[in-house]
């Protein structure tokens, strides 16, 4: 007998037929004549009932506990209970994998996230984490069809890499070699000449690098994989491996690169509220939930399907990042000092001044652009001012920055000054420059870290909480 799922099943397509199904017992409540089992397999966030009348036993129900996965046959039939539109009346129950209600932690109960991250090999088993897994699934497939529909092409970058497409450094070394007893120079450095491959290499922070050679042959591609910082950072914000989307396109200047992203943004968060509605409504209520403890002017003033059609529905407001630093020192939260970090040209907007430029003065997503050169990467086209790039980033409610891109500097000569004024040498980074003296262009291109997208969607506080093991500093379980 083929199986079905409980989605398919709760959607009535086998109604009056005997169906196969498996899952795990959420919770069984009854009396000796008639008990009543909730059953999910993951296909949805509701569960699907089954009836188990007076000819089951206590006995044969007895291991048919929370936690527990079973096989069920029966008939899928109206429910005639309030809940649910169908159920089904078993005729054979099997307990696949028992589940001692002793030593099995998720009980019916409430569980704090701190707890659930404890037990992250399990958590995806409550309504909360499915929920969230699978709007991450959604959107990650959303992802690859906007961009597969714009015929850009995906490209995988090298994981392991000797460039650091970022400059800043916090990198996770990769080696071969012995830690306690490593090869040494004759100046007492290690010798990487030794190890593996050859010379110092690490994991990858980026791979815009490497995608700016293939966009110099295929005009437009993406990237779409893990990266690594190891940034001694304990937020809720950071973590140490996560995911990163990052397109690159040939003959793009930064008004194109902006106008792309906004339109990525809404279609991937259109797919997800299209594909996982009830989800999205699941987790709007706990977040109303959670609201509800909070001091009033902490609160969220729109839900999060409301948050999130508003998003959809309406143009990002585009500043430059001098009007923004205008607004900031103009506002009534710098006058009186509600800021914790100093506001001024040149400073690098915290997360705090993203969020009220987001939250309070304009209360829609906002794309800064034309950045100080001094607080930007290297790779960054330097404006006709002398003293700003071309660099724009998305700033999104609730979390701040959640794109980050630019118009790449195609000018040789420029690059090279540049390179050199932040300490790199032209010979790391040979293969970079010859895009540019070979047939370079003007291009352009965006980050958008996957984890923050999703907590955006999921209206998840924590990034901990939608990336399925969560890596930070002294976490590396599972």
């Amino acid at each position: 007998m083929q199986r079905t799922k409980v989605k398919d099943l709760l959607q009535g397509a086998e109604e009056g037929k005997e169906v196969l199904l498996k899952g795990w017992v959420r919770t069984k409540r009854g009396n000796k004549y008639v008990n009543f089992i909730a059953v999910n397999d993951g296909s949805t966030i509701n569960n699907l009932q089954v009836v188990a009348d007076e000819k089951f036993s206590e006995e044969s129900l007895k291991d048919i506990t929370t936690g527990a996965a079973i096989s069920v046959v029966g008939q899928l039939v109206a429910s005639q209970g309030k809940g649910q539109a169908y159920e089904v009346q078993a005729t054979s129950i099997e307990v696949v994998g028992k589940a001692d209600p002793e030593t099995y932690p998720l009980q019916k109960k409430a569980h704090s996230l701190e707890f659930l991250r404890e037990i992250a090999h399990l958590r995806f088993r409550t309504n909360t984490f499915g929920a969230v897994f699978r709007v991450r699934n959604t959107l990650a497939f959303a992802v690859h069809r906007f961009f597969n529909e714009k015929g850009f092409v995906y490209m995988h970058t090298p994981i392991i890499t000797a460039s650091d497409a970022e400059g800043a450094g916090e990198m996770f070394r990769v080696t071969t070699l012995d830690p306690t007893n490593p090869p040494l120079t004759e100046n007492g450095q290690v010798d990487y000449a030794e190890d593996f491959f050859g010379k110092a290499t690490n994991l990858t922070v980026s791979g815009q690098l490497e995608g700016e050679l293939a966009a110099m042959a295929f005009s437009d591609i993406y990237t779409f994989g893990p990266t690594f910082r190891a940034e001694n950072s304990n937020t809720t914000r950071h973590l140490a491996e996560f995911w990163m989307i990052e397109p690159e396109m040939a003959f793009y200047d930064l008004k194109m690169n902006a106008d792309l992203a906004e339109e990525f943004i809404k279609y991937i968060i259109r797919y997800a509220l299209e594909h996982n509605r009830e989800d999205i409504e699941f987790l709007g209520q706990r977040l109303a939930e959670e609201d509800k403890s909070k001091p009033q002017q902490e609160r969220q003033e729109m839900t999060l399907l409301e948050k999130l059609e508003f998003v959809v529905s309406n143009d990002f407001e585009r500043v430059t990042y001098t009007e923004a630093i205008d607004i900031l020192v103009n506002s009534n939260h710098y006058k009186k000092k509600k800021f914790q970090y100093d506001v001024s040209w040149g400073v690098d907007l915290q997360s705090e001044h993203e969020r009220y430029l987001v939250e309070k003065h304009f209360k829609k997503p906002v794309i800064v652009t034309d950045y100080p050169k001094d607080i930007k990467a290297f790779y960054m086209r330097l404006n006709d001012d002398g003293k700003t790039v071309a660099a724009m980033d998305i700033l999104a409610p609730g979390i701040g920055e959640i794109v980050g891109g630019s118009q790449r500097e195609e000018r040789l000569d420029l690059l090279v000054e540049r390179m050199k004024a932040v300490g790199i040498h032209e010979e790391d980074l040979w293969w970079y420059l010859d895009t540019r003296r070979f047939g370079g262009c003007p291009h352009a291109g965006f980050g958008l870290g996957f984890e923050r997208m999703v907590q955006f969607v999921t209206g998840m506080g924590n990034i901990r909480d939608v990336i399925p093991f969560p890596r930070t500093p002294q976490n590396a379980e599972f």
